[in-house]
């Protein structure tokens, strides 16, 4: 499945898009042709947003779910699947930081590093698991893996949400080797630091001035996915090193 200049008609899951850059990843795939499907914990925030894009003309959905809980990965598969078919590009923006103020590794609850891992890391295994197969058997999809530069970098208290995308990006090279022919392509996008909630609950002190807007960062992420086969599947890319032309006006 080729995805150059042809989003138009492709139905796009995206998780953890109620707010942030999971709802500029919503609209600007929506204003790309897409017919996306938001997925978040918080049904009423999730509804909101797809009724905005609604009401502008576009086809969006609202699911609640919480991808860290394994039972409801197939019934969110299903009602997704209903709503609007297979799918054909999976964003796995979700994610937690655990407790904060962040703490260091030595104050860090096994069970807070649990949750974590079961948000960032095996929620995006189970979900890519239950939809990939059908990627496959149609000799193509796109799954984005939402990582941070906290894989690549060891910042004191960012323990548990560092391991997690550490992990996360593996599991995407991984699931490239494995996949690698199949026209499944994976790709780990660092967007970098946004003036998001999760940024100011992390860093409540950053100057917002200083930091990416998720409207901007959303459509480099969004041009890597039109342009993914310029990259090998399972690598990992910085979205602002993405150059992309000029955003629409709202």
């Amino acid at each position: 499945m080729k995805l150059e200049g042809k989003l138009e008609g492709k139905v796009v899951l995206v998780t953890g898009a109620s707010r942030g850059l999971g709802e500029a990843l919503m609209e600007t795939f929506a204003r790309k042709g897409a017919r996306v499907v938001g997925v978040s914990r918080n049904a009423d925030e999730m509804e909101a947003v797809a009724s905005r894009l609604r009401a502008r003309g576009y086809e969006a959905h609202a699911l609640a779910a919480d991808v860290g809980d394994k039972e409801a990965i197939h019934p969110l598969v299903g009602a997704a699947s209903a709503l609007v078919g297979p799918i054909d590009v999976l964003v796995h923006n979700a994610s937690t930081l655990g407790p904060t103020p962040l703490p260091l590794l030595l104050d860090t609850a096994c069970e807070d590093l649990g949750q974590v891992l079961e948000v960032n890391l095996v929620g995006p295994f189970r979900l890519t698991k239950a939809i990939a197969g059908a990627m496959v058997l149609r000799g193509g999809g796109v799954v984005v893996h939402v990582t941070s530069d906290a894989a690549v970098s060891a910042y004191p208290r960012w323990g548990a949400y560092g391991v997690s995308k550490v992990a996360l990006e593996h599991l995407g090279r991984i699931w490239a080797a494995e996949l690698e022919g199949t026209g499944v392509r994976f790709l780990n996008v660092d967007p970098g630091e946004m003036d998001t909630v999760m940024h100011r609950d992390a860093i409540p002190e950053a100057d917002p001035a200083t930091l990416a807007r998720p409207r901007d960062v959303a459509a480099r992420l969004v041009a890597l996915v039109e342009s993914v086969d310029a990259h090998p599947s399972g690598a990992r890319v910085e979205a602002a090193r993405v150059e992309v032309g000029r955003p629409e006006a709202a």
